[in-house]
């Protein structure tokens, strides 16, 4: 995820771990929806593109365009880096 101290943002491992992340990360968009997606691969590579949209708890509207890079590394889950406009700040998630 693209918040946390580490360069990259926090990192999850595991399905536990990466279902936990993403339920505390949609916990401020209840409505959260993803679409207008993309993706391609090329070697060890892959680009996601999209856009979320959804509703705040506190009725904010909000749609944010993203991509993320992903490396994909043997016996490891892919490394993603995230690049979005950031809302989380402003509304308060």
């Amino acid at each position: 995820m693209p918040r946390g101290s580490a360069p990259r943002g926090d990192r999850y491992l595991g399905k536990n771990e990466v279902r936990a992340g993403l339920a505390k990360r949609f916990e401020g968009i209840p409505d959260v929806h993803y679409g207008a997606d993309q993706h391609w691969v090329c070697g060890d590579f892959g680009v996601s593109e999209w856009t979320l949209t959804g509703t705040s708890v506190s009725g904010q509207k909000i749609e944010v365009r993203g991509v993320d890079l992903l490396e994909f590394v043997r016996e490891r889950s892919p490394e993603r880096i995230l690049f979005g406009k950031s809302f989380s700040d402003q509304q308060g998630i």
